[in-house]
């Protein structure tokens, strides 16, 4: 099975991504959502990202160019209909999820691949949610997904070993490095890395340290380029609890609990940078 055109749903910052990677990598790409002025932030974005990569010298004019016209934005879904490997990239909510793979799956031609972005979310599940379980799979990007090199391909209990090799060839030809990992709640990086996360959150809620000092400990001490809290800022306070409650809820092991400050955070809506507040305050 060879991908020739990718289709992505929802335009919101990993979608416009995976666009972007998509069609300077040659694809041609479909890329919908349900309301247009989000499609025309994520057009915005995609230039204003290829025009930074023009100016430091990375990419050329007629690159950026070339990239630009391989993208068509729609609200209709239907239009995915020509593509022979979706992205769903919606939030993370699992019944949302559901039901655009089922809408998805009825769009989408016989033989196509769709595959979701989830960060944790079940991939057998989904895939259980079509007429097309073999042919669902996890692609997860990582955030910028223009710059980030890993994706975590993750097989369902469905999936078949055609749809693996089809999807990781894709990968490849995004200039991404594949991991497979095997369906199981958060999948590797967000297993280890959400439960690390929410400890800081228990470590600032305790007093241990002020937000800033827990960022500077992990920065200087653990040499991460950005500190747990900030991380968490950069991720949204949702999407962090969503994940951990995606591990509570999957495992059943308290240690997964979320921390009750992330959970009240999140209902104040301090959200982290897009919300302009969370472990940290942004201009």
């Amino acid at each position: 099975m060879q991908i020739g055109s990718i289709g992505v749903v929802g335009a919101g910052t990993m979608g416009n991504g995976i666009a972007q990677a998509c069609a300077v990598a040659g694809f041609p790409v479909t890329l919908t959502d349900i309301a247009q002025p989000q499609l025309d932030r994520a057009i915005k974005n995609i230039e204003g990202s290829l025009e930074r990569l023009v100016k430091k010298e990375k990419m050329s004019d007629d690159a950026r160019n070339t990239a630009l016209g391989k993208i068509t934005t729609t609200t209709d879904l239907g239009a995915i209909g020509s593509s022979d490997l979706v992205v769903e990239a919606a939030t993370e909510h699992l019944p949302l999820k559901l039901e655009i793979f089922g809408k998805l799956d009825a769009a989408a031609k016989p033989g196509a691949i769709i595959a979701s972005n989830t960060s944790s979310i079940s991939i057998t599940k989904l895939a259980a949610a079509t007429k097309r379980a073999d042919r669902v799979i996890g692609m997860h990007f990582f955030n910028p997904v223009p710059v980030m090199q890993l994706i975590e391909l993750i097989r369902g209990l469905q999936t078949s070993d055609e749809t693996y090799q089809a999807v990781e060839a894709v990968s490849k030809a995004l200039g991404k490095t594949p991991v497979k990992v095997r369906n199981s709640p958060g999948f590797v990086v967000n297993r280890l890395l959400c439960p690390m996360i929410n400890e800081a959150v228990f470590a600032f809620s305790e007093g241990l340290a002020t937000a800033q000092e827990i960022d500077d400990a992990m920065r200087l001490g653990c040499n991460h380029p950005i500190g747990p809290l900030a991380l968490c800022d950069l991720i949204g306070l949702d999407v962090q609890l969503a994940v951990m409650q995606v591990l509570f809820e999957g495992f059943k092991d308290p240690k997964y609990r979320p921390a009750p400050l992330l959970v009240e955070m999140v209902e104040a809506g301090y959200l982290g940078r897009k919300t302009g507040r969370g472990f940290h305050t942004y201009g």
